[in-house]
This record gives C-alpha cells, sequence and structure tokens, in this order.
C-alpha cells in the first residue's frame, strides 16, 4: 500500500488505466445516447491514453526539470501525451482532466491524501473551463462528485481518499440517467463517466494493491422521457434586427463572462481572436447593452452597428492571403469535394496532434478549421490553442456535417479580413440545416419513438425526427419536411453503402413536389450513412 504518490506509481496507474479501458473499449462504446451505429468513446479514450504512455515510454528517466517533482514531471507526459493523442470530445475532456491533476501536483514533494483533493478538484475545474457549455449527468458530473468526496473524505491517507473519490464516482455514474434524459430513453449511463470510473479504479489499484469490486453498470430501462419543449434556434434569426461588430481589448477572462452576456443578448455570436485581441460579432435588439458588455470586459473599438432591414452590399476592401482552411471529413467523395473548394482535408475522427500537425503544415498564419463533428470540434479546439504557440491564429468555425463546410467555404473571400471571412463562414453555416440518414444499431427509445434494430432512422441537426422501415420512404419524408420549414436549395451526399436508385428517387421527388428548389447530388463516400442532406 502507497503512502505517496511517486513517478513508478503514475506509470503503472497509466498503464493499468490504459488496460482497463481496452478490457471494456466495446462496452463503452455500445453506451450511446442514440441508436446510431458510431459510438466510439471507448476506442477515443483507449486512443488518448494510449498517446500518454508513449509520451511517458519516451522519457524513461521521468527527470524532473528542476521546479517539477519526478511524478510531477510523469503526470505532466502523461496529461501532455493524452492532449496531443485526444481524440474525440472524450478524449479532450480527460487530456483536461489528467492536465489539472498534473498542474496541483507539479511542484508539490509528497502526495498524500489532501493533495490527491485537490488534484482531482483541479481536474474538475479545467474539465469544466473546456467545455463550452457543460451538461450535468456527463462525465464531469463524475469527476467533480470524485473530488467532493475526496475532499469530504478530509484525511491524511492517500488510499482512504482515492477509495473514497473513486466509489462516489461510481455512484454519480450510476445516476448519470436521472440528470441526462436523453440517457435515460436510451437505458445507458454516461459513456465518458465509465471511463473515467475505471481510470479512477486503476488509480486505486495501483494505491492499494487492491482491485475494487465493481461490476459494470446494468443498462436501466429505457423510460419515457419526454422531449425538451424548446429547441435551440438556428444562428441568423430574423428575430434579432441589429448586427454589432467590434474590436476588443480584453483578458481572456473578461471575455469569457462577456461571451456569456452576449449569448443572453442574441444570436450568431462569433468571438475569435488570441490573447489580447478579440473580433466581436452579434445580433441582437439591445444594441446599447451589447455594446455596454465589451465596456464591461474591456476596451471595445472599431465599433460597427447594421440595422438588417437597411443593409446593402458593398464591395470588400483586398488583404492579403495568407490564410488557409483545414477540414475534417470522412469519404473519398467528401475529401474531393472539400479539396476541390481548397482545403486541406484531414480523415475523420483526427487526434489532435494530426490535425495539429495539418493545420501547421498549411505554412499560412491563418487557419480556419471546420471540424463538421462535435468530438472533432473539441479536438480543433484544443488545436487552436496549440496552434497559438507556434505563432499560428486558428478560429474553428463549429460545422457539425459537410453539408455546412461546404456552405462556408462557399462563401470564403480572400479579399476581406481574416475575422470577417470567418464570420461570414460561420453564419453560412449556421444557415444551412443538416440531416444524416442510418440504420438503428440496436432497439431504443427516441424522442421520435421507439425503434428496432435495422430501422432506418432521420436525424435533424443530431436528433431523430423519422423513424421508418423503407430507406427511400424515410429519405423522401425527411426531404420533406426540412423543405417544409423553407429552404432554396438542397445538397445530397450520397454515401459508400447506399443503393441503387436512391438518389434518383430522392431528385425525382424534389422534383415534383418542390419544382423551384435546386438539387445538387455528389457521391459522399461516407460510411455508415446512406445519406446526408443540406438544406439552404
Amino acid at each position: 500500500m502507497l503512502d505517496t504518490l511517486d513517478a513508478a506509481a503514475v506509470r503503472r496507474w497509466c498503464a493499468s488505466g490504459l488496460a482497463a479501458l481496452q478490457r471494456h473499449q466495446g462496452e463503452i462504446d455500445d453506451l450511446n445516447v442514440y441508436p446510431v451505429p458510431d459510438g466510439d468513446t471507448g476506442t477515443n479514450l483507449v486512443l488518448t491514453l494510449t498517446s500518454a504512455q508513449q509520451a511517458l515510454a519516451m522519457d524513461l528517466d521521468t527527470v524532473a526539470d528542476g521546479a517539477t517533482t519526478p511524478h510531477g514531471h510523469a503526470l505532466r507526459l502523461m496529461a501532455r501525451g493524452a492532449l496531443l493523442g485526444a481524440r474525440g470530445n472524450s478524449g479532450v475532456i480527460l487530456s483536461q482532466i489528467l492536465r489539472g491533476f498534473a498542474d496541483a501536483l507539479a511542484t508539490t514533494p509528497t502526495v498524500g491524501g489532501p493533495e490527491l483533493a485537490a488534484a482531482l478538484r483541479a481536474a474538475t475545474s479545467a474539465a469544466y473551463a473546456a467545455v463550452a457549455r457543460p451538461v450535468e449527468g456527463t462525465v464531469l458530473t463524475v469527476v467533480s462528485a470524485a473530488a467532493g468526496a475526496a475532499e469530504q473524505a478530509d484525511s491524511e491517507q492517500l488510499p482512504v481518499v482515492a477509495r473514497e473519490a473513486a466509489g462516489a464516482a461510481a455512484q454519480a455514474l450510476a445516476r448519470t440517467p436521472e440528470q441526462l434524459p436523453a440517457l435515460a430513453r436510451a437505458g445507458v449511463v454516461d459513456a465518458g463517466g465509465r471511463g473515467l470510473c475505471l481510470l479512477l479504479d486503476a488509480l486505486v489499484e495501483v494505491i492499494t494493491g487492491e482491485s475494487p469490486e465493481r461490476p459494470a453498470p446494468a443498462p436501466t430501462a429505457a423510460r419515457n422521457v419526454p422531449p425538451p419543449a424548446t429547441a435551440a434556434r438556428e444562428t441568423g434569426s430574423p428575430e434579432y434586427a441589429y448586427e454589432v461588430q467590434f474590436l476588443l481589448d480584453a483578458e481572456p477572462e473578461a471575455v469569457g463572462r462577456m461571451r456569456d452576456t452576449l449569448d443572453a443578448l442574441g444570436d450568431s455570436l462569433v468571438v475569435v481572436g488570441d490573447e489580447g485581441t478579440w473580433q466581436v460579432h452579434v445580433h441582437v435588439n439591445d444594441v446599447g447593452a451589447a455594446i455596454e458588455a465589451g465596456v464591461v470586459a474591456g476596451r471595445p473599438y472599431q465599433i460597427s452597428v447594421t440595422r438588417f432591414a437597411d443593409q446593402r452590399p458593398s464591395a470588400p476592401a483586398p488583404v492579403s492571403d495568407g490564410r488557409a482552411a483545414v477540414v475534417v471529413a470522412a469519404g473519398a467523395g467528401i475529401a474531393e469535394l472539400l479539396a476541390g473548394e481548397g482545403a486541406v482535408v484531414v480523415p475523420g475522427n483526427p487526434s489532435t496532434g494530426e490535425l495539429l500537425e495539418a493545420v501547421l503544415g498549411t505554412g499560412a498564419a491563418q487557419v480556419v478549421v471546420l471540424p463538421n463533428d462535435p468530438d472533432a470540434q473539441a479536438v480543433a479546439n484544443q488545436v487552436a490553442e496549440e496552434a497559438h504557440r507556434a505563432g499560428v491564429k486558428v478560429s474553428v468555425v463549429p460545422t457539425r456535417s459537410p453539408v455546412q463546410a461546404l456552405a462556408a467555404l462557399a462563401v470564403r473571400d480572400p479579399r476581406r479580413h481574416f475575422e470577417d471571412d470567418v464570420i461570414a463562414m460561420a453564419e453560412a453555416a449556421g444557415a444551412c440545416r443538416y440531416a444524416e440518414v442510418c440504420h438503428a444499431g440496436r432497439d431504443a427509445l427516441t424522442v421520435a419513438g421507439p425503434c428496432r434494430t435495422g430501422d432506418v432512422l432521420a436525424l435533424v441537426e443530431g436528433e431523430v425526427h423519422l423513424i421508418g422501415t423503407d430507406l427511400i420512404d424515410t429519405c423522401v419524408a425527411l426531404v420533406d419536411g426540412m423543405l417544409g420549414g423553407g429552404g432554396e436549395m438542397v445538397t445530397l451526399l450520397v454515401g459508400a453503402d447506399a443503393p441503387d436508385g436512391l438518389t434518383d428517387a430522392v431528385c425525382t421527388h424534389i422534383t415534383r413536389r418542390w419544382p423551384f428548389v435546386e438539387v445538387q447530388t455528389y457521391p459522399g463516400g461516407q460510411p455508415r450513412y446512406p445519406l446526408l442532406v443540406g438544406v439552404e
């Protein structure tokens, strides 16, 4: 039994945690909140921690740098490796948990109970800071419970605090379906939280020499949780009459508070920049409140206010084009399309290191990244921070589908300033509604009702809207539903497994039912999704 956490124990923890994640990789992958056959949380966690172990292996002596203790040095190697190898939202959050843990213990001479509790609290803070809009019932809840229990243990003994933290994490994991309706509907616990519990149990085993007897969480009975009464509006709603833009000199902490204020005032919010100077854009009705938020945060200048009713197009002033676009995409056809728009294409589900290499490889001083997936977006945000340290300015346009990336790339204009170009791309992406069609991987209860394995699911903006048994009929109904809300152009990306006749059937229907709508069809080659749809 260990009284303190030394460098050798850190190495054993990393190896034991990776082995546990590998054993339960399939189980974690199956913890999907919707029955879409692309669950990869377990895979992403394994790949992320594999990179952490590789970083430790490249520094066998774990020699401290003079200010850092040997165990602190090992933890920082582990955290840095996890960051560069982070895949998906779960991998990024894990890397930040490890970073907070390492920062708290970097210069601590010995790690006892109080120090472990402080490290878990720092890990919790880092994890929450990594998520723009934290949601309870996720891995964030699990790590917070672990930190709270460690503090309440109030013990000098490392084994006592470690056991209390791991036990509380397991209890918090079991409660996640009560906090997140999507988990309750699917009858599962949070996948990322399950992975963290395995890592904490591995830490207990390293410290105490005993493996906690904790069976895998049993699936809960899916219950009929009603869908939310409201849904997030699309970017660019006509509800707001004014566009406000300004440059801002402010500290990052103040910018974060301002972002929250502006988010409550309007929509189409984009805040991009680096340490010190920021470009701010928002659509609001209360212009004074928006500018006041900037004054509270720092020094706003070059303030521009446009009333949409009076807006007239104007020719942008030409500027130098030392910039590039990097796009994440799965599918040979999609990659070819995006490359044809002048983007550097990175295969789907990249690690932080792989995406960073692509960004730096462009040789451009200003790079816009289009992730095309919520998990890849978390990786892209980390890449933006890493690239800044290398002197490259990276802005992430939060695209969730390749059809949004095509819309964003179509409005790129090298004559605009980089920040203005990013805003225009973000608005174009937000104005493109996206959907995808796939087959259910298992029986489940969705917001659209129960589905069976093999059913055809049509997801709009990530939510299951239609459930059918015939692929063509479901695709046609999906397009009708989307065009019923308005639209002038439909983009169809056909998947690798799409049957013959799917495209012709959908296009023929659109031409007959919606004669004034333009249709563009491309072979996307994407796996798992026979059809991706974009409506502009």
